[in-house]
C-alpha cells in the first residue's frame, strides 16, 4: 500500500470503526499526520506570529488537527481489530505515556492471520 492509498483509504473511511487496518495503512497515516501537523505548524508560525503580539496561535494546526481526529482515531481502532484487540482499547491512550506505549506495541505488532472476530484480514500491500 502507498502512501497515498494510505491516506485516502483513511479518509473515505473516515467514521468506520469496523474492520481491520494492516500496519502499512495505519503507519502512512501516522506519518501523514505528523507531516501535516508540522507544515501547518510552520504556516502558522509565518502568518500569524506577526499579529500574535507574542502569543501562540496555531488556527491553521487546529483545523488540521480537527480535520483529522476522526480518521486518526477510526484507522486506530481498525488496527487494533487486527491484532485482533478490542476498539475500546483505544482509551487505555489516555493514561500518560504508559498508555501510548501500549498502543504502540499494539500498532507494530503483526496482525492476527485469517479472520478474526472483527472479519477477514486486510488485503495484502501491494
Amino acid at each position: 500500500m502507498s502512501f497515498t492509498d494510505a491516506i485516502r483509504k483513511c479518509f473515505s473511511n473516515y467514521v468506520t470503526f469496523s474492520g481491520r487496518a494492516a500496519r502499512p495503512e495505519f503507519w502512512w497515516f501516522v506519518l501523514f499526520t505528523f507531516l501535516g501537523n508540522f507544515a501547518f505548524g510552520v504556516l502558522d508560525r509565518i502568518f500569524f506570529a506577526p499579529i500574535a503580539n507574542g502569543r501562540e496561535i496555531s488556527f491553521l494546526g487546529a483545523l488540521f488537527s480537527l480535520a483529522v481526529f476522526l480518521p486518526s482515531l477510526a484507522v486506530m481502532v481498525r488496527r487494533l481489530h487486527d491484532y485482533d484487540k478490542s476498539g475500546w482499547w483505544v482509551l487505555i491512550g489516555l493514561i500518560p505515556l504508559i498508555g501510548t506505549l501500549v498502543l504502540i506495541y499494539f500498532a507494530v505488532q503483526r496482525g492476527s492471520e485469517g479472520a478474526n472476530r472483527f472479519g477477514p484480514p486486510p488485503p495484502p500491500a501491494s
